[in-house]
């Protein structure tokens, strides 16, 4: 089995871009260079996945650049168990960031700066206060950031970023700045948000090792430095590897390719040991 460039599907929004790097969502896949799109190999080939994919209706993670040129909206993600307030075919969304540059004084915001109530979550999103009440962290590159699902977020402008998430686009928006698109403000969901944020102070804990977060849906690492690194996909699950940082080689099963930064590799499951020579920082992610 060989690795796989994949390229990216782009977006662009009303706040900046995004590239979706290992997405198999329908009409917004990221291909081959064969032209296959991940979705499409999911369904063709499962082994190529792991084990513990085998039980997945849908591809289970959704992996992105983000490049914002203009605040975020305020807004807040479901969980999984949150079934009083997700449509038929929604998903929980639980997600980090990992931050690749930004401006000076660019800000992310995430959860509460002191536990407030459910009625005053309410009042401030109505009486246009709630930033007052918003954490906001300064970032630069390298900072990392995880959010389970249920916590209040926002990027701010001049955040470069990737992100790491689970396979879902249930987005419940709070507060838009007042912005127009195509002459009228972006809907909101107040109400669903209302019922599924968590309403204390995020802590912020930055990672200690490698591994940058390890949970029940995915694991993201850091590899790599001026002398390469080595690593394994095991049958359990695939490998993407999006390059961050350098260029270098990688090479697996007899195969070599070489690869760069912004570059996305996916390495299927079972492929065994591979290795990446090259001053090559990436982020390796897992099921």
């Amino acid at each position: 089995m060989r690795p796989m460039k994949l390229k990216a599907h782009e977006v662009k929004l009303i706040w900046g871009s995004e590239a979706w790097l290992l997405s198999a969502r329908a009409n917004a896949e990221s291909t081959t260079e064969a032209g296959l799109g991940l979705g499409e190999l999911f369904a063709r080939q499962p082994e190529l996945f792991g084990t513990k994919s085998a039980d997945c209706k849908d591809f289970p993670l959704l992996i992105k650049f983000i490049d914002a040129r203009d605040d975020l909206s305020v807004q807040v993600h479901p969980r999984d168990e949150d079934t009083h307030v997700l449509q038929p075919g929604e998903a929980g969304k639980t997600e980090c960031w990992y931050i690749l540059d930004a401006a000076p004084g660019a800000k992310l915001y995430l959860g509460f700066r002191e536990a407030i109530t459910q009625e005053q979550f309410a009042q401030a999103i109505a009486d246009g206060t709630l930033m007052e009440h918003v954490q906001a962290f300064d970032v630069r590159p390298d900072d990392f950031f995880y959010m389970p699902a249920g916590t209040l977020h926002a990027i701010g402008k001049g955040v470069f970023l990737a992100e790491v998430q689970q396979n879902s686009d249930t987005t419940y928006r709070v507060f838009d700045y007042n912005r127009l698109q195509n002459g009228a403000p972006r809907e909101l969901h107040v109400d669903q948000a209302l019922a599924v944020t968590k309403l204390v102070p995020y802590m912020h804990v930055p990672p200690t090792s490698e591994v940058l977060v390890q949970n029940e849906m995915f694991t993201v690492r850091k590899l790599g430095g001026a002398d390469g690194f080595s690593d394994k996909a095991k049958e359990d699950s695939f490998v993407s590897l999006v390059i961050i940082e350098g260029a270098g080689k990688l090479s697996c099963s007899d195969e070599s390719i070489a690869v760069r930064k912004g570059d996305s590799v996916f390495i299927p499951a079972g492929t065994g040991e591979y290795r990446m020579t090259g001053d090559c920082v990436a982020l390796a992610t897992s099921l």
